[in-house]
């Protein structure tokens, strides 16, 4: 059983097998189109297509992030169309360095599936081991699936900053550093970063060529931002809840189990304005008065 990640000489082996149901998530924010059709170019075959925003993700309204999580018997009924039940080993990919897969991950796991993995390096890493791909749509047989206990646990919005200011958890923001301080917004109508959470960009968790990095350099690095606290201190957000489960998988391959999702996060804090904002300008500015 893959429960983090699989590499892609594991999934080539499993191919032919029917119990594997592999989720190809490749995804563009700027182009949200993009993903369906590069699936439509080509995909690892058997592979079905899992749209950010109609699948990994609920309805939006005017108080809910960019990608609110979808609800739980919507999840429920999606997996089950994908031929999905509790037998079933899910294996999901993106175009190489695992943000919009690792999304499908937490959700799986969110509805009590542990039997799921991220394609350790994507598409890319795919193509590259040179590895057969087809551009024939793919089917699975539908399954029934029933959603399990324990989910994994959530954060929200109220809860944030009583938290923080008691010193409950540790928030980690998975965007870049450009964007948690404010200096580069080019997704949502404000730029910053929620006061007293800490940057943590998801794409540390990997190395040069797209791969995470190995499970004892995770642990190093994790170690150090949990300074000794709890994982299940560590509350984990970044622009609407997609990244930030990219960290999640991290924590996980490193050993450190139970940290929480801000599904919302900084796309869903900005819908009120009496929520504070801090920027790195704010707080350079601060340093010098």
């Amino acid at each position: 059983m893959y429960t983090t990640l699989i590499e892609t000489y594991e999934l080539a082996a499993a191919l032919a097998d029917p119990l594997y149901a592999i989720l190809d998530c490749r995804f563009e924010l700027s182009q949200p189109d993009w993903g369906a059709r590069a699936y439509a170019s080509g995909h690892i075959p058997h592979a079905l297509y899992a749209h950010l925003d109609r699948d990994l993700a609920g309805a939006v309204t005017a108080t809910t992030g960019r990608h609110p999580l979808p609800e739980a018997s919507v999840w429920a009924a999606t997996l089950g169309r994908w031929g999905i039940d509790e037998n079933v080993q899910v294996i999901a990919y993106d175009q190489g360095n695992g943000a919009y897969a690792a999304r499908a991950w937490w959700l799986t796991r969110w509805a009590g599936h542990a039997r799921v993995a991220v394609l350790n390096g994507g598409y890319a890493a795919w193509l590259a081991a040179g590895l057969a791909v087809t551009s024939e749509p793919a089917a699975r047989v539908a399954r029934r699936f029933t959603p399990r206990t324990p989910a994994l646990p959530t954060f929200s919005a109220r809860e944030i900053a009583p938290a923080l200011t008691a010193r409950q958890i540790i928030l980690v923001d998975a965007r870049g550093a450009d964007r948690f301080g404010g200096e580069n917004e080019s997704i949502d109508p404000v730029a910053g970063h929620v006061p007293g959470a800490i940057n943590q960009p998801f794409a540390a968790n990997l190395g040069r060529d797209g791969r995470f990095l190995p499970a004892a350099e995770l642990k190093n690095r994790w170690q150090e931002i949990l300074a000794g606290r709890a994982p299940a201190q560590l509350v984990s957000m970044c622009g609407s809840g997609v990244t930030a489960c990219h960290n999640l998988l991290a924590l996980e391959i490193a050993g450190f189990s139970g940290a929480k999702l801000y599904p919302g996060s900084w796309s869903e804090w900005i819908r009120d304005p009496a929520r504070p904002i801090a920027t790195a300008a704010a707080l350079r500015d601060a340093r010098n008065t």
